[in-house]
């Protein structure tokens, strides 16, 4: 993976990539092929009961559902 600023060595242009680069640099796993990697982090990323602090300590699902009443 390749990751990406707009200005060089600035980590607050984005903030959210920073973060989740951070959560891949720390788990330390050894996974058995690319494919592995690949999996486990497409589930992390589509994992919508984890809260999130952009979404104000809630779950992308608690997020869908408050829009869809409201509207």
């Amino acid at each position: 993976m390749v990751s990406s600023m707009s200005r060089k060595g600035d980590c607050w242009d984005n903030a959210v990539a920073e973060s989740f680069f951070a959560t891949l640099k720390v788990d330390r796993r050894v996974f058995a092929s690319r494919q592995a990697a690949r999996t486990a982090i497409f589930e992390y990323i589509e994992n919508c009961q984890r809260i999130h602090q952009t979404l104000g300590y809630r779950t992308p699902l608690e997020v869908e559902a408050f829009h869809q009443a409201v509207a």
